[in-house]
């Protein structure tokens, strides 16, 4: 799955337990009729690719929902969901990139060079 939209806040990276457990949280906000603030959870090794990026750039973030189940010590049954990301992409770089005229490649001709000879050539 994927999200959208444009970096509002990038944590920092948090280590958690004896075991070395790292997380770096991270908000963007979707760009559609309402808007929505989706925190986005990055860990262990993927907390260092929000380095090089910055609040208010365009981003498209590959993400996994996440669900586990916890029992309270009174036997509550809970439930709780994440959104972690795994793989991010800056989409100013795209969106400049794209907005350029191209040359077509050398080895095709315009259409519009042929002469009337190549009209009489249909099967009909």
């Amino acid at each position: 799955m994927e999200v959208q939209g444009k970096i509002k806040l990038i944590g920092e990276t948090k280590t958690f337990g004896n075991n070395g457990f790292r997380k770096r949280e991270m908000v963007v906000t979707t760009e559609e009729q309402y808007p929505q603030h989706i925190m986005v959870e990055f860990v262990q090794d993927k907390t260092d690719l929000l380095n090089n990026f910055q609040v208010g750039q365009p981003v498209k973030i590959g993400i996994n929902l996440r669900g586990r189940e916890w029992v309270s010590p009174q036997g509550e049954t809970k439930y709780f969901n994440s959104v972690q990301g795994w793989r991010i992409e800056n989409l100013q770089a795209e969106q400049s990139a794209g907005g350029q005229n191209v040359p077509p490649p050398d080895n095709f001709e315009p259409a519009n060079n042929l002469n009337e000879e190549d009209y009489d050539d249909l099967p009909f």
